[in-house]
């Protein structure tokens, strides 16, 4: 499971990952303190992204796409 080097390029895939099939989807963050890196994982048990950094700036970004994907799954859907 290789790590996207570029924020934006994970951003993407992974709401495109989230809009295929909400019903599997799931994210998934883990920081470790001893290593001081965050690391969000996207996945449906087929597709796997992931997105790893020690960077303060980054946890911003990770922290909206979780309140984006987050809106996504509690917003009005196709019942």
């Amino acid at each position: 499971m290789p790590y996207y080097q570029t924020w934006e390029e994970f951003a993407r895939a992974a709401e495109k990952l989230y809009l295929t099939d909400p019903m599997k989807v799931r994210v998934v963050l883990k920081y470790r303190h001893c290593d001081g890196n965050l690391c969000i994982k996207v996945t449906d048990n087929a597709v796997c992204l992931q997105y790893k950094t020690d960077q303060a700036q980054d946890v911003k970004k990770i922290e909206k796409l979780h309140g984006k994907l987050m809106r996504l799954m509690v917003g009005p859907g196709d019942c």
